[in-house]
């Protein structure tokens, strides 16, 4: 086999390609994000109209709602995104596994009683509870015995408010697979036919951390996406991993050799709508994700939020484009160009001209503006964000 490289030039979306994967999404591109958050869910689901191989790089380090209080309980990573990205991918037709799909994205009640809570998880652990009994012997028993494991190390006093059932059972697979996250990602993947691939960017307990322009340091993803607490008033000169007490260097972290290989088989490579700095930015901080990305010769776009970021204070659009680059450049090596970890900006064409020159000004990376937000509100058009991204692969 030769491999060789050529250049090509298409049009947006590209109405062949668009059609080809529609008709065959099991053959569709393989579009690699580095994300985490629910910003891209709506996304991920119409891209299943056209692949069934997107590949979703998640950040574990989320330290907010109820992952924190798994995290708390067990010391383990976030699994929140986790799921919540699987539910997304997963087949919601009749033919998939609706009885299956329904409990994990089922959550307990916010203001019931905990004795009336723990009584509810235990009657799916008896196979009692109607969610757990519409499921198939088979799955039925798997997903009883995942959640006995979790039931068996649950600590005294736990919070079950609010608890999404299929956090629970993550945390089980998690705890009786020797504490590691992918063989149940797998395993819950396949219970759910997901389409596509769900893994962590890498499977560490581990928190994000922040040097802000006054010079303050802040640990905690909920201290700083201002979604569970105020909003940051400085803004972000710096993104960072902790192990809880202090930072580590990046060289502390590398990126497991499955995920190097998703990002070596990738046709499309994006970084996507979402919290800028602890939905995406979380999953460049790896040792060894630039020079990753720096070796796989694909289109590599970024695709801006819409709205207010809170974390972005501060930041026009290519500062947006520097706070990505800096990890990547650290990584990959400063003289790498530009143009090697980010192709192209692909942003509304509500975001102005002068913002789109300063960013190829800068960095010398085509930034193009495209219709593709919802009328009159600060999301996306899925359905041509899908056929974009289609379309580049």
């Amino acid at each position: 086999m030769t491999d060789i490289r050529i250049e090509r030039e298409i049009s947006l979306p590209d109405a062949l390609r668009v059609s080809r994967a529609a008709s065959a999404p099991h053959l569709g591109p393989r579009v690699l994000f580095f994300s985490g958050g629910s910003a891209l869910n709506g996304i991920s689901r119409q891209l299943k109209t056209y692949t069934f191989n997107s590949i979703h790089l998640i950040t574990p380090f989320d330290s907010g709602g109820s992952s924190q209080i798994l995290r708390e309980a067990f010391d383990m990573p976030a699994v929140g995104d986790l799921r919540s990205r699987l539910m997304a991918l997963a087949d919601e037709t009749v033919l998939g596994q609706p009885d299956i799909y329904a409990l994990f994205s089922h959550r307990l009640s916010r203001t019931a009683p905990q004795e009336e809570l723990r009584a509810e998880v235990a009657a799916m652990i008896e196979g009692k509870h109607p969610l757990i009994s519409a499921v198939a012997k088979p799955m039925r028993m798997l997903i009883r015995t995942l959640l006995e494991s979790f039931a068996a190390e649950v600590p005294r006093g736990f919070d079950y408010r609010n608890a999404s059932i299929g956090n629970l059972i993550l945390a089980g697979g998690y705890l009786s697979n020797g504490r590691a996250l992918e063989p149940v990602l797998f395993l819950m993947s396949k219970m759910v036919d997901v389409r596509g691939t769900v893994r962590a960017v890498v499977d560490e307990t581990l928190q994000l951390g922040v040097e802000l322009s006054d010079g303050r340091v802040i640990v905690g993803q909920r201290q700083i996406s201002g979604k569970e607490s105020a909003p940051i008033d400085s803004p972000i000169a710096r993104l960072f991993l902790s192990d809880g007490t202090q930072e580590l260097a990046p060289g502390d972290v590398p990126l497991p050799k499955r995920n190097r290989r998703l990002i070596a088989q990738s046709d499309v490579i994006c970084y996507p709508p979402g919290s800028l700095y602890s939905s995406v930015i979380a999953n460049l901080l790896p040792a060894g994700v630039g020079k990753a990305i720096a070796a796989r010769h694909v289109p590599k776009v970024f695709l801006p939020s819409l709205g207010v970021d809170p974390e972005a204070l501060g930041h026009g659009l290519a500062d947006q484009v520097q706070a990505l680059m800096a990890p990547l450049l650290a990584d990959a090596g400063r003289k790498i160009p530009a143009g090697q970890l980010l192709t192209h900006v692909l942003c509304d064409r509500s975001q102005s001209d002068e913002a789109c020159a300063e960013v190829t000004a800068r960095f010398g990376i085509p930034c193009h503006r495209l219709p593709l937000r919802q009328t009159d509100q600060d999301k996306y058009d899925t359905r041509k964000v899908a056929e974009l991204l289609v379309s580049l692969g």
